[in-house]
Order: C-alpha cells, then sequence, then structure tokens
C-alpha cells in the first residue's frame, strides 16, 4: 500500500489471525486472514479463486469454537495475491464482537470510539 494510501486510512486495521470462510452462491473457501478492521478485511487470495467481485461474499471469522463474526461483505481490490473487501452488512451481535476484538487489539479507547463516530457517518 503506498504512504498516501495509508494516510487515507480512516479504520485502524488489526492483524488476527482466526478460521475464516469465504462464501459467494455455491462456492465456499477457506481462507487465511490477514487483518481486519470495523469497515472491512483483507485475505490471502485462495487458490482456485472462483468469485466473482460483480456479487457480494459471505464471510464467517471462527473467534472460537461458538463465537463467530458474520459480514457481508463486497470485493474492493486484489493485488500481491490479496484480496480486500468493505462490509456491506453486519449484524449488531457481530459488530459487539469485532469492537471488542478491536478494542484489545488497538489498547486505545479513544481511537476506537473515533473509529466508531465515522463509521455511523458513513
Amino acid at each position: 500500500m503506498s504512504e498516501h494510501a495509508a494516510d487515507r486510512r480512516r479504520f485502524k486495521r488489526i492483524a488476527f489471525d482466526a478460521r475464516t470462510e469465504l462464501s459467494q452462491g455455491e462456492y465456499i473457501w477457506p481462507v487465511k486472514l490477514i487483518d481486519v478492521s470495523l469497515k472491512g478485511l483483507l485475505i490471502k487470495r485462495p487458490e482456485p479463486w472462483l468469485g466473482n467481485d460483480e456479487q457480494d461474499f459471505s464471510v464467517d471469522i471462527h473467534l472460537s469454537e461458538d463465537i463467530n463474526i458474520f459480514m457481508d461483505v463486497h470485493l474492493t481490490h486484489e493485488e500481491h495475491g490479496q484480496i480486500g473487501f468493505v462490509c456491506r452488512h453486519i449484524s449488531l451481535e457481530s459488530i459487539e464482537r469485532l469492537r471488542r476484538l478491536i478494542e484489545l487489539n488497538l489498547a486505545d479507547e479513544q481511537a476506537l470510539e473515533r473509529e466508531l463516530g465515522e463509521l455511523i457517518e458513513i
């Protein structure tokens, strides 16, 4: 990512490794989660890749055996073997789990509150 693009980023990404599945229609790919933010996620591109960037995807991030974060996402960019997605829909339960995950990793509650405020404005 260019320095200019990093400056524009409003949502801090946290590196997080969790069992993650990406799906679209009949396809389900186990994927390597690189990072996640309140606005989306970045994964390593699975092989074979048959995703249709015209349609949304569903993501299931397994935090534990019985705790998951579910998102409907849209592909925004693909480069260097990585695919970035923006969140289109997330349930209240999943956003609370994601918020807590980010809060624990940011260690800066004020930064988290700023990000939540920006998310609401979008």
